[in-house]
């Protein structure tokens, strides 16, 4: 047993290099400190650089002792190693008093400082939910925050590929200002992904922002965008157009009910984007935005629409209905359309033959999620159509609402579909159906 136990530890021993370095790869930080101590030759794999490209870094707003020590660790490894790092992530979890703001503007400062003179790889940084509009901001060196963000940013401006401020709620000129700082060196940005939603505060046009355009005329080869409709107009889609039409692929374009959403944009100018940029594919996510008048100056049928997701958030009002949208605005993306998200409160009218006929009709469309006031027939014909290859449906989730208490008899019914449909749910489908009474 003991000579068997020394050539186990001595095969360890001369475990290759790339071998050993894939080993440590999947240990976290405290793990890789021990093993470090193994040998020499485990305390050089230590060093490889390969292994500290991604950190995560997360601020706890109320940090336990265990929190804590994971903060610690993964910062002082952050700057231990800053120099092979590719892919920095910050997060902030429950910021809820001043002097964990004041905490995290200190630390960011030195983090943001030592990795500005150290690296000269990063190309990917993502800081997302900063709420820099909320009141613990005001007197805790906000402006000097951005300033400093702004100054890195300029740094890295060469390299940097992703950039992800989602959720910094910040104004206007400060918002631009943080974006110029990517083209400050050039007067061009080569940033191939922007995620900028709900980066600016809330209730502001942006869409008629000359600062805003020209700030987004120094993008040359966006791919992937994610922003808010409050800031589309005419002129940005003419500056797409004109700058990343060679590279544009994605937009992902949030319209939320408190975001000013009124400005008229023109289907031509959304036809000449699409026409320059044939990989384009827009994806629309809308927040209590429900009512057919607006969504129909959003939803023009130039656009190339991939998904649409239109959550309600238990909206009710009397007077709307989602059948003018299910029948005349979304069939006219029948030929692209792939995603559909629907979580409404449709008490007061029935969309099931509205809804199937939508779902036939696009001949694209592979996921379908469905939160509604729904008969539990729906789901058998659904089926049925999906069994006989009248749609192309790869997942389906759907939560069936109902205003009653005992929904036992529904439950029978959804059982036995299930049943009759087992060997097409099984083999070919993402499934997820249910009943969930709504009081």
């Amino acid at each position: 047993m003991e000579d068997g136990s020394e050539s186990e530890q001595s095969s360890w021993g001369y475990l290759p290099d790339v071998c050993l370095r894939h080993v440590f790869h999947w240990l976290d930080d405290r793990d890789r400190s021990r093993a470090a101590l193994v040998s020499k030759k485990w305390s050089c794999a230590m060093y490889s650089g390969s292994l500290w490209r991604c950190r995560t870094i997360t601020f706890y707003g109320q940090p336990s002792r265990a929190r804590t020590l994971e903060f610690q660790s993964a910062l002082w490894y952050t700057k231990k190693f800053g120099k092979y790092l590719k892919h920095l992530e910050i997060k902030l979890s429950n910021p809820y008093n001043t002097p964990f703001i004041k905490k995290f503007q200190v630390i960011m400062r030195g983090l943001l400082s030592h990795l500005g003179k150290c690296n000269s790889h990063l190309v990917s940084l993502s800081i997302k939910h900063l709420e820099l509009d909320c009141l613990l901001w005001k007197n805790v060196g906000r402006a000097q925050f951005i300033k400093n963000l702004a100054a890195f940013l300029k740094r890295m401006s060469n390299q940097l590929d992703y950039l992800n401020l989602k959720g910094a709620r910040i104004t206007l000129e400060e918002g631009c200002e943080l974006l110029n700082s990517l083209s400050s060196l050039t007067n061009r940005s080569f940033v191939s992904e922007i995620n900028i939603e709900d980066f600016f505060s809330l209730r502001l046009s942006v869409y008629s922002s000359a600062l805003f355009h020209q700030t987004m005329s120094k993008f040359h080869s966006l791919a992937i965008l994610t922003f808010n409709y409050n800031c589309i107009s005419d002129e940005l889609l003419d500056i797409l157009r004109e700058h990343s039409s060679h590279s544009l692929c994605t937009l992902n374009i949030k319209c939320h009910i408190h975001d000013p959403h009124g400005q008229v944009v023109s289907g031509t100018s959304w036809a000449n984007l699409a026409k320059r940029a044939p990989k384009l594919n827009v994806n629309f996510f809308f927040e209590r935005v429900m009512k057919h008048d607006h969504l129909a100056r959003i939803l023009l049928a130039e656009i190339p629409v991939r998904s649409i997701s239109l959550r309600s958030c238990y909206f009710s009002d009397p007077d709307w209905t989602m059948r003018p949208t299910l029948t005349n605005l979304l069939p006219a993306y029948w030929h692209g359309l792939q995603k559909l998200t629907l979580e409404l409160n449709n008490d007061h009218e029935l969309l099931d033959n509205e809804l199937l006929q939508l779902i036939l009709s696009c001949k694209r469309l592979l996921f379908l999620k469905v939160w509604a006031f729904l008969s539990v027939s729906f789901m058998e014909r659904l089926l049925q159509n999906r069994a006989e290859r009248k749609c192309i449906l790869t997942t389906i989730k759907v939560r069936i609402y109902t205003a009653q208490d005992d929904i036992t008899e529904e439950e029978q019914l959804l059982a036995d579909i299930y049943r009759k449909f087992k060997y097409l749910i099984d083999s070919e489908l993402n499934y997820f159906v249910i009943t969930y009474p709504v009081v």
